[in-house]
């Protein structure tokens, strides 16, 4: 039996995929799993094995399929229209599992031939080639366990510590060669399971003709890029690291896509997935096209896309990239080079339709799974639901948060008392989003340096600021999310041409950064107060956050119930605090479950002996108080004991009057 007889699916008798309704549905802009039916697809028809072709070319006067089963001829096999939809179509007998392929379309406008590749297409030729390849997606998943239960995993209440990592320059092989899916399986799953992190972020793993846009120039919006493997072979990573416990979130470009010829750029002679003003489809920025999401079928193409890689590769979730490009018609642009809106308006309309039906469309469909937006403004209820008016993504970037606070731990810390407000200004809005909190590879480019390179101080200095960074977003309410590298203190800022320093991890420093983190992100996912009401108000409470003299920062969290309260406490001075006093909600023994000066990270070793007792002295308007030390720029977390029986917590006027400030 032949490949393409076993690649076959089964049952597959009508070499048309298109039903009238898919017609229909695609032009009107919600048919959302175009995949199934547009692109290539191995079929049997009268009793013979192919492929059955279809392309989106409305503006094409003629389209031929030219590959590797016809030798690239042009006007060997040639599609034909589906009445009015702008779809082409066509069975070839000779076309098989693994052929190479293009579309030669022939446009209105006279003279214009081009050769373009399937937007459609399950893989892609590896670059420099870019041709499309006819594929299945056949595999036998193992994950059945993981997706019949990976929604709590996810939820507002589950501790959510993401590793955000590029495939390509994560670890490299022999001769600095880069590792296939399956090589970086086991090694990605160890490192997982040995760092703590609950999630693993891939930049986008769609198919780019440069590497270094890092994926975010996409031209296979359906293709896993070929340079790590096959779409088989992404399937195993993924089905890997849900065998393992660890769930996958895609870094996914619905913001804009460029200019290659082979690409959707003129697909058809025409602005077909684009705007043709260059206000409204010309990325001045990012020197990109700018997807317009007025015309129905580029919906429906986008919001299929985003279907397919939930559906077909299992992934758990989509961080949504450039969404405030998307909502702003005057993003990035100066005065004259936008158009308002037909109200006069910057806000792009058509872009917050698309958004709004992108979140209904994925959590309707896959109610288990969570979409994030990378959103870096004050655009209200970005992940509140949509019949409230919100966007419906499940959560947003905390941009604000990693700016102020990179902002603030890079100045020496002299001058910190000055920039209090930094710290304690994300009270305001803290919860009026889902927030995660990045620090993200873009905070390690472009001449930004790394992030202990950007903390002041001598080498040790900087890596107790480093945990002190690390240790800070790991207390704050919100989701965490951390870029490779990060994790132990690379000096040298990300290059996606170079493996991460792996080396400097037989430095005792640099393997203390390590474990601090391990050991943050266990207690994280350990102490329920810390993490079951990330986006709830009821679950954060100041302690003191009005000591800028001293530059000290202490806030309570609390668990659902109310039973478990961790309090946490930061020294950003290198000075140590000896005799320390907060006041707090409860009496007896509050054990210290994190201090980041500890030995084993790299510290002095300063602490409070594991734990410390109330003493019945009033402070900070709560009856108990603890005397505790600070070691120099240091985060120390105690967990309260449990309450007594019938115990009632006394309210704070200081909890209202830090939060007022």
């Amino acid at each position: 039996m032949s490949d393409r007889m076993r690649a076959r699916p089964e049952g597959r008798r009508d070499a048309s995929l298109l039903t009238a309704d898919d017609l229909h549905l695609f032009n009107e802009g919600n048919h959302f799993h175009l995949y199934r039916k547009l692109g290539s697809h191995l079929v049997e028809h009268d009793g013979q094995d192919g492929v059955q072709f279809a392309v989106w070319a409305p503006s094409a006067e003629a389209v031929h399929l030219v590959g590797d089963f016809n030798d690239w001829k042009q006007g060997a096999d040639i599609l034909r229209p589906r009445g009015d939809s702008g779809i082409w179509e066509g069975f070839v007998p000779a076309a098989g599992k693994g052929d190479r392929y293009k579309y030669h379309i022939r446009s209105t406008r006279a003279g214009y031939r081009v050769d373009k590749a399937d937007p459609f297409a399950f893989r892609q030729e590896a670059p420099p080639g870019n041709a499309s390849i006819v594929w299945d997606l056949d595999f036998e998943w193992g994950d059945a366990s993981w997706m019949s239960s990976r929604g709590p995993k996810i939820s507002a209440d589950a501790p959510l510590t993401i590793y955000e990592m590029h495939l390509g320059s994560w670890r490299r092989g022999d001769g600095d060669r880069m590792l296939t899916y399956r090589e970086l399986a086991p090694r990605l799953i160890e490192y997982l399971r040995r760092t703590g992190f609950t999630h693993v972020q891939f930049l986008p793993v769609m198919e780019h003709p440069f590497y270094g846009s890092w994926g975010y120039q996409v031209t296979g919006y359906f293709a896993p890029t070929s340079r790590y493997g096959t779409p088989q072979d992404f399937m195993y990573l993924v089905d890997q690291l849900h065998r393992e416990g660890f769930g996958v979130i895609l870094d996914w470009v619905p913001s804009h896509f460029p200019n290659d010829e082979h690409g959707l750029a003129f697909f058809d002679g025409t602005h077909l997935f684009e705007h043709g003003d260059p206000r409204e489809g010309f990325h001045p920025e990012w020197k990109s096209h700018v997807f317009n999401y007025g015309r129905h079928e580029v919906r429906s193409f986008l919001i299929s896309s985003a279907i397919y890689w939930l559906d077909r590769y299992h992934a758990d979730g989509l961080r949504v990239d450039g969404v405030a490009s998307m909502l702003y018609r005057d993003y990035g642009r100066k005065e004259g080079e936008w158009i308002p809106n037909v109200h006069g308006g910057r806000e792009n309309l058509e872009a917050i339709h698309v958004l709004r039906r992108l979140n209904e469309a994925v959590y309707g469909e896959f109610p288990d799974v969570a979409t994030i937006a990378e959103e870096s403004t004050a655009w209200p209820l970005v992940s509140r639901p949509t019949y409230v008016g919100g966007l419906g993504f499940g959560m947003k970037w905390d941009m604000g948060w990693m700016h102020d606070t990179l902002d603030y731990l890079e100045k020496d810390p002299v001058h910190r008392n000055y920039h209090h407000h930094q710290l304690t200004f994300r009270r305001i809005y803290a919860f009026s989003e889902n927030f995660v909190l990045p620090l993200s590879h873009d905070e390690v480019v472009h001449g930004k340096g790394s992030l202990i390179g950007r903390m002041p101080g001598t080498d040790r200095e900087r890596f107790a600021n480093l945990r002190l960074l690390l240790g800070y977003q790991i207390a704050q309410p919100g989701k965490k999310m951390l870029f490779m590298g990060g994790e132990f203190g690379q000096w040298r800022e990300w290059a996606h041409d170079h493996s991460l320093d792996w080396h400097l991890l037989d430095e005792a420093p640099h393997e203390g950064i390590q474990r601090f983190v391990a050991d943050a992100n266990r207690v994280y996912r350990a102490e329920s107060a810390l993490h079951q009401l990330d986006f709830e108000e009821a679950g954060f409470e100041w302690i003191d956050a009005n000591d800028t003299a001293q530059s000290v920062l202490s806030f309570l969290r609390r668990s659902a119930s109310g039973r478990d309260l961790v309090a946490a406490v930061f020294n950003f001075t290198p000075v140590p605090r000896e005799s320390y006093r907060i006041g707090v909600p409860r009496a007896g023994r509050w054990a210290e479950i994190l201090s980041s000066d500890a030995e084993w990270y790299g510290g002095s070793g300063g602490g409070n002996l594991g734990g410390v007792e109330t003493s019945p002295i009033p402070f900070h308007g709560r009856a108990q108080s603890l005397l505790l030390y600070l070691p120099p720029l240091s985060v120390v977390l105690l967990k309260a004991p449990p309450p007594e029986p019938g115990a009632r917590e006394a309210g704070s006027k200081q909890r209202q009057e830090g939060e007022g400030r």
